[in-house]
């Protein structure tokens, strides 16, 4: 590994780990939730449950709307910053509350964090990364978010043992102060993401969008050298060129950009409705319907973390390789069969290992296809003018979607059961196969240059 990579390999890992910031906060409450749910009086309450668990996304969806138009007015890497401050604030802040409010108002505090973060960081990734390579760097982004994923889990499995000395009985002095550690333990990975956040160089193509060719240059040589410097900065000065008027907010209605944004959207809304997250979220409840105790969900837990792990790094291998179109193809008509299997299973009353490793299948097709794949192409197909306002809309979408989804789970438990649920998500990724196959172009090996030209019909 020459200089240069491993130079363009610290600063995207470096950029990443709002991704696992992102992933730890996102499912430290799903392990939690057992705890501090006796401890806040809401368990027999659907709509309260709902709430704690998806008040992050009402941050979420202002993080994301807001940080399109700053990262494109201020610059990636300070929004990055701010993202990284958002964590360090809302993990020790929702440890330490004694009321439900200020549970749910760091919630927020910290979904604000999440919506920054999952908008800037692979738009920062793929802005720094060589075309050839670029799909691979950018699911490094979704790697960092599952491995936070894993790392909840792991924190939450530990330190769920260590306050019930692995009994299923909860004690008053494990619903005070297993779901704070849980919390808290958060921390450490934000402070370290907000350190390092102050060392990363600004995005290139941002410099050169306000004209600050000098630095941009300097950064590129660092990355690909000085031949991939001067034609990348050729390319860009070239499209600019061609259209050089400011775009705001309602510049995204010209028709010029009605395809590629509806793209986006849709993308974004399947990655969520799609159903996997309410796996990691709720597992407690879908378990528990499977015929699990409460002394084995954790457990399983971790299981599913590791999975989606493993199947994020055949992501990575294949990304680049297979190209994005068919990783979706796969994920989409995969997790459909799943779903529908696993939906008769649920009805005819199955449990037990069974259910597990359906469960698990479903989570591994997801982490190779819809979960990295769509953050890649949310992050290459927009226009550089644009590209933070458009994707923070995306990004805005996706997390209304989520909200709809992990708030309306408990309620919709309660009154069609897991079977019809999985059946609904199996419809959705019917659906989801048919948009792709019609309206998604391959953006494998392309520069965003090209994808721009492609996709907005320039020539």
């Amino acid at each position: 590994m020459n200089q240069t990579s491993i130079y363009l390999w610290l600063i995207c890992l470096v950029s990443a780990m709002g991704g696992l910031l992102f992933g730890y906060d996102w499912v430290v409450v799903g392990g939690a939730k057992i705890f501090y749910e006796p401890f806040f009086q809401i368990e027999t309450d659907a709509a309260m449950r709902g709430w704690a668990m998806s008040s992050a996304l009402v941050g979420c969806l202002v993080g994301a709307l807001l940080s399109g138009a700053w990262s494109d007015r201020y610059g990636r890497r300070r929004m990055l910053i701010v993202a990284a401050w958002l964590f360090v604030i809302s993990a020790i802040g929702t440890g330490a509350v004694d009321s439900f409010f200020w549970f749910i108002v760091y919630r927020i505090v910290g979904g604000f964090g999440i919506g920054i973060a999952s908008n800037v960081s692979p738009v920062y990734i793929a802005e720094v990364s060589p075309a050839h390579v670029r799909g691979k760097f950018v699911s490094i982004n979704q790697l960092t978010i599952v491995l936070g994923i894993l790392f909840a889990q792991i924190a939450n499995w530990l330190i769920g043992e260590h306050f019930t000395n692995g009994s299923s009985t909860l004690t008053s002095h494990s619903i005070e102060w297993a779901w704070r550690w849980m919390i808290w333990a958060e921390t450490v990975p934000a402070a370290l993401f907000l350190l390092l956040a102050f060392f990363i160089p600004e995005s290139p193509r941002w410099l050169l969008v306000q004209h600050r060719q000098e630095r941009a240059e300097m950064i590129l040589k660092w990355i690909g050298g000085p031949a991939y410097a001067a034609e990348t900065i050729d390319s860009i000065r070239q499209l600019m060129a061609q259209k050089q008027e400011t775009v705001g907010w309602l510049a995204l209605r010209g028709r010029r950009f009605r395809k590629v944004l509806l793209i986006g959207i849709v993308l974004a809304v399947f990655q969520q409705w799609c159903g996997i997250n309410v796996i990691f979220n709720y597992a407690h409840e879908i378990f528990s319907a499977a015929g699990y105790a409460v002394s084995d969900i954790l457990m399983n837990i971790v299981v599913t973390g590791i999975t989606n792990v493993v199947f994020t790094l055949v992501a990575i291998y294949t990304v680049d390789r297979w190209g994005r179109r068919a990783l979706l193809f796969v994920g989409s008509i995969g997790l459909a069969i799943i779903y529908i299997v696993l939906g008769t299973c649920y009805q005819a009353g199955a449990s037990g290992i069974f259910m597990l490793l359906l469960i698990v299948l479903a989570i591994a097709c997801y982490a190779m296809s819809l979960a990295p794949i769509v953050w890649v192409v949310l992050s290459e197909i927009f226009p550089v003018r644009i590209r933070g306002m458009a994707m923070a809309l995306s990004t805005f979408f996706l997390w209304v979607a989520s909200f709809v989804l992990t708030y309306t789970f408990p309620i919709l438990n309660d009154a069609i059961g897991a079977a019809g649920i999985f059946w609904i998500y199996g419809g959705i990724c019917l659906a989801g196969f048919l948009f792709i196959w019609k309206q998604l172009p391959e953006t494998k090996g392309k520069t965003l240059e090209e994808l721009e030209r492609t996709l907005t019909g320039e020539k």
